[in-house]
């Protein structure tokens, strides 16, 4: 009976985490325009619905008579996962070089042209509402909050916990209090009551654009959904990001040809046809690209939320990105497949697809890269 009570505290407490699209929704949408499509009166909805079985106890059951996910390691998935201790005293004082660095799941430092800029911020240990249950992180943060460098931009895809966490905002907000936060539409009565003045957050609706420092971040639409409780399905927005920099490096000063250097960060994503009207969007594609490769599993359910590997090339060619980061994976066990399956699933997609390895890369768990110009 313990253990039947175990198990069902912590598939209510991963439904917030992972998403389930049958809960209730209630109330009106104040941000509703009839004339956009993915506007409802009670919130937002796709672009390009997609019809699957989206029965969350189904796979809570299955899990739990299959006894799935599959078990860690001996030494746990930190003893296969590597991680990394990055430079933290070069992060901080760096302002001309562009690099990369991932601090495991969705998390994503970026820094171009002198500018900080955070994804989907998660310091915590958990990915859940309450730090006693829910998913527990399965390797180390190799960057703590107040080894990070001063963030001047956050961005968060979506509400659901492994992507917006209380603990994280709350300790950014004291820590970083001059940071703009570029998010979609509903989140500002949330990240004020977490301590984010209203003046430094910028909702966006899919499509629209804001200028940060000197830099363009445009919303785009992908395949997903939101939710935090019982009765706020999709009342707020989610998106993927688009950063476009026209500042030469070390300089601060826009291009002499204006052609910008391009970052597209997906957020949680089904693979849908809002990949290729990104692409045609942005004529000539980008640089660098942040896409999901892992929780996939299983494909009935999961499809329509999360892309797996293959589908994670396919986003990469649609928007027309010489190189690709992949993340969400490796830091909390959310689905049905082994923590360090999605590397291995996508190098048999990259043969497939006829895309070369060394286009798209697995960091190490704190990794940070320098990237071209």
């Amino acid at each position: 009976m313990k253990a039947i009570v175990k198990w069902l505290l912590g598939a209510a407490v991963a439904a917030g985490a992972v998403g389930c699209a049958t809960l209730l929704s209630h109330g009106g949408n104040p941000y509703f325009d009839g004339s956009k499509q993915h506007h409802t009166s009670t919130g937002f909805r796709n672009n390009y619905p997609h019809a699957t079985d989206q029965n969350f106890w189904k796979w809570q059951y299955e899990r739990f008579m299959a006894n799935v996910p599959p078990t860690a390691p001996p030494g746990g998935w930190g003893s296969v996962l590597a991680s990394v201790r990055p430079d933290a005293t070069f992060l901080r004082e760096n302002r001309s070089v562009r690099t990369l660095t991932w601090l495991g799941h969705a998390t994503v430092l970026l820094q171009t042209s002198g500018v900080n800029i955070i994804t989907d911020p998660m310091f915590s240990e958990r990915a859940s509402p309450v730090q006693f249950a829910g998913p527990k992180r399965q390797v180390p943060l190799m960057l703590a909050i107040d080894e990070l460098p001063v963030i001047d931009v956050v961005f968060v895809s979506h509400n659901h916990y492994d992507h917006l966490d209380a603990a994280t905002i709350r300790a950014f907000s004291a820590r970083f209090p001059s940071a703009v936060y570029v998010v979609p539409l509903g989140f500002k009565p949330w990240l004020a009551a977490h301590g984010v003045p209203e003046a430094q957050v910028r909702e966006l609706d899919w499509w629209d654009r804001v200028r940060v420092r000197g830099l363009d971040f445009t919303l785009v639409p992908v395949q997903h959904w939101s939710k935090r409780t019982l009765t706020d399905t999709n009342r707020m927005l989610w998106g993927g990001m688009a950063v476009e920099d026209r500042l030469v490096p070390g300089a601060g000063e826009p291009r002499s040809d204006a052609v910008p250097w391009r970052f597209l960060y997906t957020g949680d994503t089904g693979y849908s046809q809002d990949f290729r009207d990104i692409g045609a969007r942005f004529a000539g594609g980008f640089d660098w690209l942040a896409v999901p490769i892992g929780a996939y599993e299983p494909r009935w359910f999961m499809k329509a939320q999360h892309v797996n590997p293959d589908e994670s090339v396919q986003i990469m060619k649609d928007v027309g990105a010489q190189q690709a980061l992949g993340v969400h994976w490796g830091t909390f066990v959310l689905t049905d497949e082994p923590l360090d399956q999605p590397p291995k699933d996508l190098t048999t997609a990259l043969a497939r697809h006829g895309v070369a390895p060394e286009r798209f890369h697995v960091f190490k768990n704190g990794e940070t890269r320098r990237l071209s110009d």
